[in-house]
C-alpha cells in the first residue's frame, strides 16, 4: 500500500472546518524545538511506536492521523511504519514543515538548530575530505573511507533511508529533555 499525502492547506482547512486533526512531527526534538507547525506534537521517527500512538488516541484510532517532518521524507517513512503495523488511515503532509511555513500557516519558533539533513551533509563531506587527505598524505588505504561514505550516500539516495541520519538523530545535541510524547515511543 502506498503512502497517502495531503497538502498543508488542505489539512489546515480540515482544522478550520472544525474537524479533529492530530498532527505528529517525526523530526528530532531539537529540530522540532526550532520550528514546527503550531498544531503538531513531537514523536521522533527513531522512537515511533505505531501501536502505542494508536492506543494513546483514546478512541479516535479510526480518525486520520497526519505525519509531518521537515520536507516529507521522514513523514513518509513514519507512514510506512503505520501501514506495516496494519494502520491504514495515516497521511503524510506534502512538503513537510517547509511547505507548511511557505503556505503561511501557524508555526512555533524556538531555539535555532542545524537540521538533520545539514548535519548529514556536514558529517559525510568531512569524512570524504578526511579520507582523501589521509589517503594522499598518510596511506592510500584511507581512500576507502571516502569510497565507503560515497557508497552509503548512494544507498541512502536509492532507498530513501539514511543510516548516518539515524545515528546523528540519537546524538545528545539532537535531544531535548521533556519535549517528547512519552506515550508514543518505544
Amino acid at each position: 500500500m502506498s503512502v497517502e499525502i495531503i497538502e498543508p492547506r488542505q489539512l489546515y482547512q480540515l482544522l478550520s472546518d472544525g474537524k479533529s486533526v492530530e498532527l505528529i512531527d517525526v523530526r528530532t526534538p531539537a529540530e522540532f524545538r526550532e520550528t514546527h507547525a503550531a498544531i503538531a506534537h513531537n514523536v521522533p521517527l527513531d522512537k515511533l511506536n505505531p501501536e502505542a500512538v494508536m492506543q494513546a488516541r483514546n478512541g479516535s484510532a479510526d480518525e486520520p492521523l497526519y505525519l509531518i517532518c521537515r520536507s516529507g521524507s521522514r513523514a513518509n517513512q513514519a507512514c510506512q511504519k503505520f501501514l506495516d503495523a496494519g494502520f491504514t488511515n495515516v497521511l503524510s503532509v506534502e512538503g513537510g514543515t517547509l511547505a507548511w511555513e511557505q503556505a503561511g500557516l501557524d508555526v512555533v519558533r524556538g531555539k535555532k538548530t542545524i537540521s538533520l539533513e545539514r548535519q548529514v551533509r556536514i558529517a559525510a563531506g568531512s569524512l570524504v575530505f578526511l579520507g582523501a587527505v589521509l589517503g594522499f598524505f598518510v596511506n592510500p588505504y584511507f581512500i576507502g573511507l571516502s569510497a565507503f561514505i560515497g557508497a552509503g550516500l548512494t544507498f541512502a539516495g536509492i532507498t530513501d533511508s539514511c543510516g548516518m541520519g539515524l545515528m546523528l538523530s540519537k546524538m545528545p545535541w539532537n535531544q531535548v529533555q521533556g519535549e517528547t510524547t512519552s506515550c508514543c515511543v518505544r
